[in-house]
């Protein structure tokens, strides 16, 4: 079993490495960036924020799968699902200050690291490459959005399954059918016969 310190020091390689392919730091800057960091780990059907909730925080998925979903008239509606390495959070929320809209589910016992955006924020006049990691941040969610959204209109049920396989296989045996079909909008029962064909070929 890994000590603390350790796993402390994976984590913070790991997310250095992201922060850094954005725009790398000075150690300072690294240092102030970090100060406020924390670990947490969730168990399998814990929240990170639920509906309705105001989001304050960033989080880095050191090792797991989150989903982002709203329920409208009592149907759960997936909008994405979040893998090892990427950043999750409410982030409209989080944006605008206003209450979320979106559920941050844990699918499988994950491992994150959290930021306080307020925090983040509070950089930005100080640091000038802080700032740009934050407005790249917000870019990247976005971009992921509106591809997301062309996706969803340009491409085939089949095409954006085998899309979200290859950003992460573990989709097969993580994610139950009902959340993966939600996600690609279509029912389950088109969902198992577009793996029947994957299984074929």
């Amino acid at each position: 079993m890994r000590t603390f310190y350790f796993l402390y020091m994976d984590n913070l390689d790991k997310l250095k490495q992201l922060v850094y392919s954005i725009n790398p730091l000075d150690d300072d800057e690294w240092n102030t960036f970090t100060q406020y960091l924390t670990f947490k780990d969730y168990n399998k059907g814990d929240y990170i924020i639920k509906q309705g909730e105001t989001a304050n925080t960033i989080y880095y998925i050191e090792k797991g799968i989150t989903r982002n979903y709203f329920t409208h008239n009592g149907k759960e509606f997936t909008v994405d699902f979040h893998f090892d390495g990427e950043l999750v959070s409410a982030f409209y929320s989080i944006i605008t200050g206003m209450p979320s809209v979106v559920s941050v589910e844990i699918i499988e016992s994950t491992s994150i690291i959290a930021l306080p955006y307020k925090q983040l924020t509070s950089y930005y006049s100080s640091s000038l490459k802080i700032s740009n990691v934050g407005r790249k941040i917000a870019e990247m969610q976005y971009t992921h959005r509106l591809k997301k959204e062309m996706d969803l209109l340009s491409l085939t049920a089949e095409e954006r399954y085998n899309k979200l396989l290859k950003r992460n296989p573990r989709v097969v045996k993580s994610i139950s059918v009902k959340h993966i079909s939600s996600y690609l909008g279509i029912h389950p029962e088109s969902l198992s016969r577009i793996r029947k064909m994957y299984v074929k070929s």
